[in-house]
């Protein structure tokens, strides 16, 4: 049996956005040994995978330097794996890629479009959609002979109260040009709970977010936050029951698309062009404003050129609310 490596460290995203294609290559190659390499944190999102996908987790402050990385390669090769698929391109993961070509094995690695993606930032470039990430992902396994038809449907789930409708919000991201407003956002909550029958997830992590999520469920009865109350597989349980979702930019939006839950999708400084849409989530479900400045960044970590967001404070509570309606009704 061939034994095929994975590997994708970081971050959340990323990684979730990794699930749908490693899905297809193991029902679609079932003689195939697939182990994903990843942080601990990540065994999660590979939970519900076919028998032939093994999760290994590692904890990355074991393996500082590089007298770590190739301590973590000597443990790998034991492991005796024929093809290494590196689908991050990150010094860490290069490292061991080189370690394993120089001993043995056939390695390939992600052409992440760096290049196509800057112009793609350029003020008065031709705006197109690229390559996404999940058939970049598929590109790499293609390079080691094994084409991937990306063809993952999850299975929706439904909640028990068919008398009332399930909204995740989830309002936050890793960078300033990712996220609405608050104030706006908590307006959104106001109009949602206004109806009796939606009831209103909140979804966060860390300190800071569980504050202000806790702040907002004040708002009414029909809003919970959920930072804190759940493990990783019991959120994503709760967002597979979810009617739809509003997320930013960010990790809960893979997160909810893994699931098959729709997707309202908030995007500022980012565009979906980039190609980091959800699995499976339609176009016309992405919010956004056309202004000649976007996408200004690929990862929405470059301050505003304009200095006042536009891109998302031009996005109204009331369009979000009409086009959340429009997806669950």
């Amino acid at each position: 049996m061939t034994k095929l490596l994975i590997i994708r460290f970081t971050a959340i995203g990323d990684v979730v956005m990794t699930a749908p294609v490693v899905h297809d290559l193991a029902c679609q190659y079932p003689e195939l040994q697939i182990t994903v390499l990843s942080k601990e944190r990540m065994a999660a999102y590979f939970a519900d995978m076919p028998e032939n996908v093994t999760f290994r987790g590692v904890n990355l402050n074991n393996y500082k330097g590089l007298g770590g990385l190739f301590r973590l390669f000597r443990e790998l090769k034991r492991e005796n794996y024929d093809l290494v698929a590196d689908f991050h391109d990150v010094i860490r993961s290069k490292v061991l890629r080189l370690l394993f070509c120089c001993f043995w094995g056939k390695t390939a690695h992600i052409q992440k479009g760096r290049e196509e993606k800057k112009s793609l930032t350029q003020e008065g470039s031709e705006k197109h959609q690229l390559k996404t990430s999940f058939q970049r992902y598929a590109d790499v396994l293609g390079k080691l002979g094994y084409p991937v038809q990306l063809t993952y449907k999850p299975e929706k789930k439904s909640h028990p109260s068919a008398a009332e409708r399930w909204i995740g919000i989830a309002p936050f991201a890793a960078h300033a040009g990712k996220i609405y407003p608050q104030e706006k956002m908590k307006e959104v909550i106001r109009l949602l709970a206004a109806s009796p029958e939606n009831r209103i997830f909140l979804f966060g992590g860390g300190q800071r977010e569980k504050q202000i999520l806790e702040e907002w469920a004040g708002i009414s009865p029909q809003v919970q936050s959920m930072v804190g109350k759940l493990s990783q597989q019991e959120e994503l349980d709760l967002m597979s029951q979810l009617d739809a979702m509003i997320s930013m930019d960010s990790a809960n939006m893979h997160m909810a698309s893994l699931v098959g839950t729709p997707v309202l999708s908030i995007w500022g400084a980012t565009h979906p062009y980039a190609g980091f849409m959800g699995w499976g989530q339609s176009a016309e479900n992405a919010v956004q404003v056309n202004l000649n400045c976007r996408p200004c960044s690929i990862f929405g970590n470059k301050p505003c050129k304009r200095g006042d967001y536009a891109c998302l404070n031009q996005i109204t509570p009331i369009l979000i609310v009409e086009r959340l309606h429009r997806i669950i009704s």
